[in-house]
């Protein structure tokens, strides 16, 4: 699989649903396959919250692959030796795109902060779109994502109708709950909390080296809801860490200790401003904004809707993506929906990918079109 990293820059201001601007600004990228003569076989892959461009294969020195890579590859569902695939990193993010930690100005030392704008699920699919209109796509055969990447498919389709012949948006949700909003907030606060966050005035490279306590903790709430309780109990029943005493205030059972290592690392990769300001971003969707109600967004949508769900889901409910689909019943749109049979909990399109890897498969061959 021939994979290729790019950083498209652009000098035009990026306009934002806030009101306010980027200028200048980037988005890194990264491709794998090839371009066919017309253009026809590019599919967009759009990332989760904690996600990135790099959506498959390895790395120089890598022990893991892409986030992806079950899915996309050589002779996989979305098959690089067929398709020319586009994974973006967005904006507001931390890999190389533009984000609160990146330079005010070129060459200038002195960063965003707290000073970069407030990034919509609108705004990082506009950048999106301007970079595939400099690629000179017009069209995509393909947008697949999951969670907040399930909300940029969902708003490509909705800002941009006609522009994917196929949507398939996986375990997202329309409009961010109430439930949802109440974990972002507990998670940004207990950043916020660390005084070592400095209100955004951190040193990242120390918050590399060191860590970064309320961030890791952030983590490890929302792995509360990315794994589900059944899982918890598969994978860890009530064992106890054999080296810590069961009557020690701080001794762990094997689940804090999951979760002490992974909130732990999290930092070393993943910067605390972008994870508060893609919080906010993901809080803040609502499909209907912009629009007199959810029935005339919804009639927006001419493409072939897919939707994919997870029974388990426990932080974006199967309920919301059946409710997609009742919408698009009501003003006549293309639209099929699929729930997978798992209690992994909402990382199943992460985790699970055999399980609907060969709907994907079967979409991109034309071969469901036939069930609208």
């Amino acid at each position: 699989m021939k994979i290729s990293t790019h950083i498209a820059k652009f000098t035009k201001p990026l306009y934002l649903e806030s009101g306010r601007i980027l200028e200048p600004w980037q988005i890194i990228y990264e491709t794998y396959g090839e371009l066919n003569e017309d253009k026809s076989n590019v599919i967009l892959i759009t990332h989760a919250l904690s996600g990135s461009h790099h959506a498959a294969g390895f790395y120089e020195g890598d022990r893991k692959p892409g986030w992806w890579d079950a899915l996309i590859g050589d002779g996989k569902a979305i098959d690089t030796t067929k398709y020319f695939v586009i994974a973006t990193n967005v904006i507001g993010s931390c890999f190389g795109s533009t984000g609160p930690m990146s330079p005010i100005y070129p060459g200038s030392n002195e960063r965003y902060r707290l000073k970069f704008p407030v990034i919509t699920i609108k705004d990082m699919v506009k950048a999106q779109k301007i970079l595939l209109d400099s690629l000179g796509i017009k069209n995509l055969l393909a947008v697949v994502g999951g969670s907040m990447g399930g909300m940029q498919a969902l708003r490509l389709a909705v800002d941009y109708p006609g522009f994917a012949k196929y949507v398939i948006p996986i375990a997202t949700t329309y409009q961010t709950k109430p439930y949802v909003i109440a974990i972002n907030k507990a998670m940004m606060e207990a950043v916020r909390a660390d005084s070592e966050f400095k209100n955004g005035n951190y040193d990242p490279d120390i918050i590399k080296e060191k860590g970064l306590k309320g961030l890791a903790a952030a983590r490890m709430i929302g792995y509360l809801n990315y794994i589900s309780p059944a899982t918890f109990e598969k994978k860890f029943g009530r064992e106890y860490v054999k080296t810590d005493g069961m009557f020690e205030l701080f001794g762990r059972f094997q689940v804090e200790s999951y979760l002490e290592y992974n909130g732990a690392n999290f930092p070393k990769w993943f910067d605390p401003l972008s994870y508060i300001y893609l919080l906010k971003a993901i809080s803040l969707f609502d499909i209907s904004r912009g629009f007199n109600s959810l029935d005339d967004a919804f009639s927006q949508i001419k493409d072939n809707l897919y939707l994919i769900s997870f029974s388990g889901d426990t932080l974006f409910f199967p309920q919301e993506m059946r409710d997609i689909k009742k919408y698009m019943d009501k003003v006549g749109g293309k639209c099929q929906y699929y729930e997978i049979d798992s209690d992994y909990g909402h990382d199943s399109f992460l985790v699970e990918v055999d399980k609907f890897d060969f709907l994907i498969s079967d979409i991109l061959k034309g071969e469901l079109d036939a069930r609208f």
